[in-house]
This record gives C-alpha cells, sequence and structure tokens, in this order.
C-alpha cells in the first residue's frame, strides 16, 4: 500500500505545482491504481492484489500510450510439496498500452478500451526456485469520469493472455489521477465570429455609400470622388499648325511628325473630332486663292485619315482663302506664316 499512497501523493504535487493543466493532445496523465488479480489454473495461486502507478501520454485528443507499473501483494501459493503450506508470492508487472478514449475532452465519462503487451516477474511457484517470467497480451475496457480537467477516477477491467502458459488471466480495479500539459478542443477558445459583410445603400448607384455620400443626388454616369461629389473635368488641348510652300497644297515632310501628334490624340480620345483649317497670303486672286487652302486642307485630312487612321466621320476640311491673315501679307515673312493649315482638338478628362 505504500506505493500506492507515494504515488497517489505525487500525482498531487505534480498538478499543484503547473500553472496551466489541459486534456488534449499532448497532455500527460499520472495514475495511482488497485487492481484485484485473478490468476489461470494451472498456477497453483491464490488470487492476489496489484498496486502501482502508470504515465501516459496522449499523442491525439483521443489516443495515449500509458506505461504502468505495479507490485504483487496477498498473493499465495499452496505448496503440495514437503513442507506442505502456503507460500507468499512476490513479483511485479510491467505494461505498455496504447489506450483509445471516446467522447470529447473535458469534464464528465469518458469510456476507453485498450491494448498492449506486459511483463511478469514472480518468485517461482513450488517445487521450483529462483523466479518466474511470463510475457502477456492485454486488451481492456474502462471508463474515466473527470471530476475537472485535471482530476479523474477510473474503474477498469483488463484480459490477460498468457503468451508462454497458453493460459488467459484477467483483473480489475479502480484508480485515480490527475491530466496535464495539453491543450484539447474542449480548453481552446471559440474562434471569433466573423462579422456580417456591411449592407451598402447606394441611392445613386455612383460607387459611394450613402452613409460616407457628400454628394447623394449625383446625376448618372458622373464620375466623382471618394465622398461622392463630382470631379471637376480638366480641358486637355492639341494644336496643329503645317506650312506650305509658295502655292503649294503638298505637306512637307517636317510636317508629318505634327499631324501624327495630333492623330495619337485623337485615338486617346475617341469621343473628339476637328475639323482643319486651310489659309493663303494674299498673292492671286480671292478665287484662286479659296480653292487653294481647300486643297491644302483636305491634304492634311487624308494624311490624318489615310495614314494615321482617324475615322474619316471625325475630321471636317474647310478652306478660308487669305480671309484670315496672322501676319502681314506685305513682306516675305509675313507671307510664309500666312501660308498654313491650323487644327486644334479638345477633350475633357476627369
Amino acid at each position: 500500500m505504500k506505493l500506492k499512497s507515494k504515488f497517489a501523493v505525487g500525482c498531487l504535487v505534480a498538478a499543484s505545482s503547473l500553472n496551466a493543466l489541459a486534456q488534449g493532445q499532448g497532455a500527460v496523465e499520472m495514475e495511482a491504481f488497485g487492481k484485484r488479480y485473478f490468476t489461470d489454473s494451472s498456477r497453483d495461486t491464490e488470487n492476489g492484489n496489484l498496486y502501482g502507478g502508470s504515465l501516459g501520454y496522449f499523442l491525439t485528443d483521443d489516443l495515449a500510450l500509458a506505461l504502468s507499473y505495479g507490485e504483487y501483494h496477498d498473493m499465495t501459493s499452496y505448496d503440495t510439496f514437503p513442507p506442505k503450506g502456503h507460500k507468499d508470492i512476490k513479483g511485479n508487472l510491467a505494461a505498455l498500452d496504447a489506450v483509445y478514449h471516446f467522447g470529447t475532452p473535458g469534464t464528465g465519462l469518458r469510456p476507453y478500451v485498450s491494448g498492449g503487451f506486459a511483463h511478469q516477474n514472480i518468485s517461482n511457484l513450488p517445487p521450483r526456485t529462483g523466479r518466474d517470467h511470463s510475457t502477456f497480451a492485454n486488451v481492456g475496457t474502462g471508463l474515466k469520469y473527470y471530476f475537472t480537467e485535471h482530476v479523474f477516477a477510473k474503474a477498469s477491467l483488463d484480459g490477460m493472455y498468457n503468451l508462454d502458459a497458453q493460459e488467459a488471466e484477467w483483473m480489475a480495479g479502480v484508480g485515480v489521477g490527475v491530466n496535464f500539459g495539453g491543450s484539447s478542443r474542449a480548453s481552446k477558445p471559440a474562434p471569433a465570429p466573423i462579422p456580417a459583410p456591411e449592407v451598402c445603400s447606394d441611392s445613386d448607384n455612383d460607387g459611394v455609400c450613402n452613409a460616407v455620400d457628400k454628394c447623394p443626388d449625383t446625376a448618372p454616369n458622373v464620375t466623382v470622388d471618394d465622398d461622392g461629389c463630382p470631379v471637376a473635368a480638366e480641358a486637355v488641348r492639341v494644336e496643329l499648325d503645317v506650312k506650305f510652300d509658295f502655292d503649294k497644297a503638298r505637306v512637307k515632310d517636317e510636317s508629318y511628325g505634327d499631324i501624327k501628334s495630333l492623330a495619337d490624340f485623337m485615338k486617346q480620345y475617341p469621343a473628339t473630332r476637328t475639323t482643319v483649317e486651310g489659309h493663303t497670303d494674299s498673292v492671286g486672286t480671292d478665287a484662286y486663292n479659296q480653292r487653294l487652302s481647300e486643297r491644302r486642307a483636305n491634304a492634311v485630312r487624308e494624311v490624318l485619315v489615310n495614314m494615321y487612321g482617324v475615322g474619316p466621320e471625325r475630321v471636317g476640311a474647310v478652306g478660308y482663302g487669305e480671309t484670315r491673315p496672322v501676319a502681314d501679307n506685305a513682306t516675305e515673312a509675313g507671307r510664309a506664316v500666312n501660308r498654313r493649315v491650323e487644327a486644334e482638338v479638345e477633350a475633357q478628362v476627369k
């Protein structure tokens, strides 16, 4: 009985020294037990008691490996050989079992089943001397009741098959123990609830929720900022000024780059349109200069449409002859400036 008492005290001391006790995977269980041992019939022994303890480790929340050791007490053998009489049998039993628990870690009842192997070492039975060694295959079942997550009582029933003698024996017992060190499903905090998605009410369909919309009545298809208010449009513009030789309507090579820039701008803003305006200096008759200005305007339009791919419906052409000079026609330099084609395109950028 001293072994049982010492083990129980050790369990309680170990439990009280730990800051965090818990069941589940990674937990350790320490147990003190007492069992009634019912022997087989071929060995002329009387039933006895086994007192000891076990140490178990939970591989998962449900499956544990348990190593146990116990010593036999109050077990005798009847000696039929001289000198006749009863002989006290001393010995021990060491076992390694896998234990599977049912139910959820925590307080309450947890049934279990077990299986493993044991080695028995007892003083030899009459008329032999020395020690008797036997190997057993174990199966068992029982109930554990956890008063708290950490303190439990147990009732067990174990079947033992002597692999050496080919005979069966069994034990019934009770025990108490402590459980510590694990992190069970029951002890883990519940995950934080996922907040319900916020319902966004958007009366004017501008993509900004009413709760933060500072301009709640925006017209459809208007670009808005983060506050739901219309974004002010900014005007961007490109201008074209192509110069021509005297009495010519042929686009000079150095002018193609400027015309392409205008075409690229119009492709970037496909809603834009433009009108190409042709002009002349004052040399020649009014009628001749009108036709020359129209030819110059159409020459630039053809480059925009045919060479650079601007849609023909987006480009108009008009000639103003000599009626809109921008420089003095009395000088050669002034007349060179007036021989021109102009165009401009403006777009609203938000």
